[in-house]
This record gives structure tokens, C-alpha cells and sequence, in this order.
């Protein structure tokens, strides 16, 4: 299992739009075939500050949804919002207790 983070830093007059967007789109990411989990919480010290939390069944069915219509769709409008880089990791999960 794949655990991806990303931290985004927004402009300050478009947190309101990325959550309207995430709430649109949420859906639509959680349903494509290979992630099990997407959250996206917001700093509580730093209102600006996100981050999206994934699983992915593995590396190729990150790398598909990169490759995605709808990556591409979600990247281009959110890429716009941004007020600094946004910084991403990825951690492979090799032992997980049940």
C-alpha cells in the first residue's frame, strides 16, 4: 500500500473555493479503482494549509489517477488557488496490523 500526503498552501481568498472544489470532487477520487482511503484536513494553526491523505493499493494505481482525466481536470483548477509550492510524500506501507 501506497500512503500519499500532500501539503498544499492556499491564498488566503481561495480557501473557500478548494473546499468547494474538494466537496465536488471527493466523491469522484474516493470512487477511482485503487485508493482505499482520502482525507483532507485543514491545519488548525494555519487556516491556509491542507492535506490530502491517501492509500493506494500500490504504485501503479497512484501513477493511473495521476495520468487521470480527472487529475488533470482537478490539478488545473487547484494549481490556481496555490500561494506556494505544494510539497508531496510518499511511504510505502509493508506491515500493517489488522
Amino acid at each position: 500500500m501506497i500512503v500519499r500526503i500532500v501539503k498544499m498552501h492556499f491564498r488566503e481568498e481561495e480557501i473557500e473555493n478548494f473546499k468547494e472544489l474538494f466537496m465536488e470532487i471527493k466523491m469522484m477520487i474516493r470512487g477511482f479503482e485503487g485508493i482505499s482511503h482520502l482525507e483532507c484536513l485543514q491545519d488548525v494553526n494555519n487556516p491556509q494549509i491542507f492535506f490530502t491523505y491517501s492509500h493506494w493499493d500500490n504504485e501503479d494505481a497512484l501513477e493511473e489517477y495521476r495520468n487521470s482525466e480527472l487529475f488533470e481536470t482537478t490539478w488545473t483548477k487547484t494549481k490556481k488557488m496555490f500561494a506556494d509550492k505544494p510539497q508531496a510524500w510518499s511511504t510505502e506501507t509493508f506491515f500493517r496490523s489488522e
